[in-house]
C-alpha cells in the first residue's frame, strides 16, 4: 500500500527541487521577493528559494551599451544640430535596480537622451565640434548622478556623429573665412607700420649725416648698372664726397 506512494512522492519531491534548486551565472545577480517583501540577493552559483512563496528576477551586471538615436539639439548659440551618441553603463545594485525603477533599463535610455540636450543646448557649436572628450565626460558625470540612485554605474559616453544643415555650413566656411582675411589684413598692417617705422629711423639718419644720403643714392645707381650691365660715370664732386664721407667714417 505504502509502496504505491512512493513514486508520486518522489515525482512530487522532484518537481518541488527543481523548483526550489536555482543557479545563476558569474556575470548574474538574483533578486529575491518572499510573500512580496524583498529578501536578499543571491548568486552566482547554486542557491534555493521556497517555491510559490519566493520570486526571483535575475539581473545581468554586464556592461550594457545604449544607441542614442540621433535627434535635433539647439546650441546655445542657436545652431541646430544633429546629434546620436553611445552610453555604456553596468548595474552594480541589483536590488535597487529592481526596487527603485520600474524598468532600469528603458529609464537609462530616456535619461540618456534628456542629457545629451541639457549638456549640448548649454555649449556654442565651436565648443561642440573642438570639445568631444570634454562634453562626453559632462554628459557622463549627469547621467551617472541621475541613476546613483537605480543602483546604476555610467562607464562611458561616447557623441559619435554632429551634423550640421548645409545652409549654416556654408555660413561657418563664409566666417572662416572672413576671420582668414582679417588675419592677413593685420598681419600686413603690421607689416607697414614697421616698414614705415624704418623709413622714419632712415629719413632722421640722412637729415643728421647728409652725406650718407648721397652715399645711399650711389650706391643704387651701382646696384642698378650692375644689373643692367652698364657704366656709370660719376662727376669729381660726388667723387670727392664719398672720399670725405669715407674719411669720416674711418675717424669713427
Amino acid at each position: 500500500m505504502i509502496e504505491e506512494y512512493i513514486i508520486p512522492i518522489l515525482v512530487i519531491g522532484v518537481i518541488i527541487l527543481s523548483q526550489a534548486l536555482k543557479m545563476v551565472k558569474e556575470y548574474e545577480r538574483v533578486v529575491i521577493f518572499r510573500l512580496g517583501r524583498l529578501s536578499g540577493v543571491k548568486g552566482p552559483g547554486l542557491f534555493l528559494i521556497i517555491p510559490i512563496i519566493d520570486s526571483v528576477v535575475k539581473i545581468d551586471l554586464r556592461v550594457v551599451t545604449i544607441d542614442v538615436p540621433k535627434q535635433a539639439v539647439i546650441t546655445k548659440d542657436n545652431v541646430t544640430v544633429a546629434v546620436d551618441a553611445v552610453v555604456y553603463y553596468k548595474v552594480l545594485e541589483p536590488d535597487a535596480a529592481v526596487t527603485e525603477v520600474e524598468n532600469y533599463k528603458f529609464a537609462t535610455a530616456m535619461l540618456s537622451q534628456t542629457s545629451l540636450r541639457d549638456v549640448i543646448g548649454q555649449i556654442e557649436l565651436d565648443e561642440l565640434l573642438s570639445e568631444r572628450e570634454t562634453i562626453n565626460k559632462d554628459i557622463q558625470e549627469l547621467l551617472d548622478v541621475s541613476t546613483d540612485p537605480w543602483g546604476i554605474k555610467v562607464t562611458g559616453v561616447t557623441l559619435r556623429d554632429v551634423s550640421i544643415d548645409e545652409t549654416m555650413l556654408r555660413a561657418i566656411a563664409k566666417q572662416a573665412e572672413a576671420e582668414r582675411e582679417k588675419r592677413a589684413r593685420i598681419i600686413l598692417s603690421e607689416g607697414e607700420f614697421m616698414a614705415a617705422q624704418k623709413m622714419k629711423e632712415a629719413a632722421q639718419l640722412y637729415q643728421e649725416v647728409p652725406a650718407s644720403l648721397k652715399l645711399r643714392e650711389l650706391q643704387t645707381i651701382a646696384e642698378v648698372a650692375r644689373e643692367k650691365n652698364l657704366i656709370v660715370v660719376t662727376s669729381s664732386t660726388d667723387i670727392g664726397e664719398i672720399a670725405a664721407l669715407s674719411r669720416a667714417f674711418s675717424k669713427k
